[in-house]
């Protein structure tokens, strides 16, 4: 093999592990700044040491996913229009070596979860068992109707914790808001798939691609998905009574910004069947960037007339 063969196939094996998706792992970001609203902020100097080295573990844990995904998904990515193209469908990689890749990701994840505290090594620990469930038979939910959804989105709260537990070891978090943002995450991976089977327009075909698309229909896709929606605003709403009512302001946006996200799944090849591709969807980013700022006002604006929803009694006429 001479150098040009040997950098080619280098570049082949860094692509399976996906370092393009790595801005995913910015959903740590929420569990951060949860953990600011309801335990305080600490020392910033080392929560950003504890930040920059816990966004490199999990970058790390979720690339070890990626590779044995890629591996193990060869025989169907065949199907698909576009992966078909991956490194491991269309070049010559070695079992071994992408065993040998899988196994350092998954060290170095876990070496650098160490250094940040013992619970974010278990949410690590999590994560990437994860992975195997997901991927792995005799198990492999990615191949089980609705459950590949449910498991993949799983992926999202962990993600929230890993955040949460880079500022606070003595707590967790609400359920409330764990499920909410899980539920979330469904509705993320639901509406990915109905783009998916749509562009593949051919059920037969998208059957062969993923065994769980055998069993699904359009319409099965997005009535999950709006299931997955309701669920998370309803956990949302929980929360957001409960630890600050001002926030009820912004859930009308949040609403919306579920209808945004589904409006971009009806377009032909859509982002949102590459979540890390969703950069370009220009008008989203500045709408979710309305919605976070929106958020960062309400945390310091009280407005008293709010009080009214939590009243436990009837409002008397006179």
């Amino acid at each position: 093999m001479n150098k040009l063969q040997m950098e080619k196939s280098m570049k082949n094996y860094i692509k399976i592990a996906r370092p393009d998706h790595w801005i995913k792992n910015l959903f740590i970001v929420p569990g951060i700044a949860i953990a600011f609203l309801l335990t305080g902020i600490p020392e910033i100097g080392s929560l950003v040491i504890k930040f920059v080295v816990g966004f490199i573990a999990t970058c790390f844990i979720a690339s070890a996913n990626y590779v044995i995904n890629e591996w193990l998904d060869a025989e169907f990515d065949k199907y698909h229009p576009t992966k078909k193209h991956r490194p491991v469908v269309a070049a010559n990689l070695k079992f071994s070596l992408v065993m040998v890749e899988y196994m350092v990701l998954t060290v170095l994840g876990f070496a650098c979860s160490i250094l940040v505290n013992k619970y974010f090594l278990y949410m690590e620990i999590w994560l990437w068992i994860m992975g195997i469930l997901y991927n792995v038979k005799p198990i492999r939910t990615k191949d089980i109707p609705f459950l590949d959804v449910i498991s993949e989105s799983v992926n999202n709260m962990i993600r929230l914790l890993l955040g949460w537990f880079v500022v606070t070891e003595l707590q967790v978090p609400p359920v409330s808001i764990l499920f909410g943002y899980w539920m979330g995450g469904a509705f993320l991976m639901g509406i990915k798939r109905f783009a998916e089977y749509r562009m593949i327009n051919d059920p037969a075909l998208a059957g062969r691609y993923r065994k769980s698309f055998a069993y699904y229909t359009e319409r099965t896709l997005l009535c999950s998905s709006m299931f997955y929606a309701f669920c998370a605003t309803f956990c949302m709403g929980i929360f957001l009574i409960k630890y600050r009512l001002e926030y009820l302001v912004a859930m009308p946006f949040m609403f919306f910004l579920f209808v945004f996200y589904l409006f971009i799944a009806f377009k032909e090849d859509s982002a949102v069947q590459k979540p890390e591709k969703l950069y370009k969807e220009k008008k989203l980013i500045a709408y979710v960037g309305f919605i976070m700022a929106l958020f960062v006002i309400l945390t310091f604006v009280d407005i008293p007339v709010l009080q009214m929803f939590q009243d436990p009694y009837l409002i008397p006429i006179q």
